[in-house]
């Protein structure tokens, strides 16, 4: 009898715990999971001698200790690819727990340590300031909010901008990448296919919407029950419908979408 074993799926992350992802990072998961967060939020540690962290995460002691502990005194520096509650509330007390230096970096900036150079990259989308850092060494992008592993990255109606994010996510084509280390969920482990078929599916998520204003939906929640049947649970629903938002808004700058006093409707 033949016998198919399964692939095996990535590791599970355990909060609070240190994983090596690479001989220059580290992943730390805090202990904030929620229908926009997944797991938590990953905060990264990079470098050996002198270590930069990426996201401090949420003004969680037990989380702040462990990353402190983690890096010790060879914590350097400290930077985030976004504001939020979830990337930056630690951040104060992540500066007076280790006495290193918040950099606000620009576009075009770079983070030199003695064994790696991180280049940032501004790369709004998920928020207008968003950015990202390139881990030269490894061809490693800290994508922050840009995408997600196992499920579409949230967005927030009136802070996202879909336009910016396509193409912020069409920018990483040209920057032959490796793997994608984002702000929630598991490190994406193959960038060259896991990119295009990101653009593909907000493509897809606009298809669906359109269906489903042509299928005779007018209002928002009518579009997500359309395009998610069967999903109950109030939170993941909220985080759905900010998403179909943001798409909308995007349809109608597109005009493809059009907004009338009875409701939505293709154009």
């Amino acid at each position: 009898m033949d016998v198919t074993e399964e692939a095996p799926g990535p590791e599970p992350i355990v909060p609070g715990v240190a994983r090596a992802l690479s001989p220059l990072v580290r992943r730390i998961l805090a202990l904030n999971p929620g229908a926009t967060t997944g797991l938590g939020t990953n905060t990264y540690l990079v470098g050996i001698d002198e270590i930069v962290v990426v996201d401090p995460g949420p003004d969680d002691p037990s989380h702040l200790d462990s990353v402190a502990g983690c890096g010790g005194d060879r914590i350097r520096w400290i930077t985030t690819t976004r504001s939020g509650p979830e990337y930056d509330a630690g951040l104060q007390a992540m500066v007076d727990r280790t006495g290193a230096e918040f950099l606000d970096p620009a576009d075009g900036d770079t983070i030199l340590g003695t064994e790696f150079r991180l280049n940032v990259f501004a790369m709004p989308g998920p928020s207008p300031e968003h950015r990202t850092f390139l881990l030269e060494e490894e061809r490693l992008l800290i994508c922050g909010g840009l995408m997600a592993n196992d499920r579409v990255a949230p967005l927030v109606p009136g802070l996202s901008d879909l336009a910016h994010l396509i193409q912020s996510i069409e920018r990483t084509t040209k920057m032959r990448l490796r793997r994608l280390a984002p702000g929630h969920g598991h490190i994406i482990e193959n960038a060259k296919k896991a990119i295009p078929a990101e653009i593909e599916l907000r493509a897809a998520i606009d298809d669906n919407i359109l269906k489903a204003l042509k299928d005779g939906a007018t209002t928002t929640a009518e579009v997500v029950a359309a395009c998610h049947a069967g999903v109950v649970d109030e939170a993941v629903l909220q985080v759905l419908t900010a998403n179909t938002e943001v798409h909308l808004a995007k349809l109608v700058a597109d005009k493809r979408v059009k907004k009338l006093k009875s409701g939505w409707t293709a154009a």
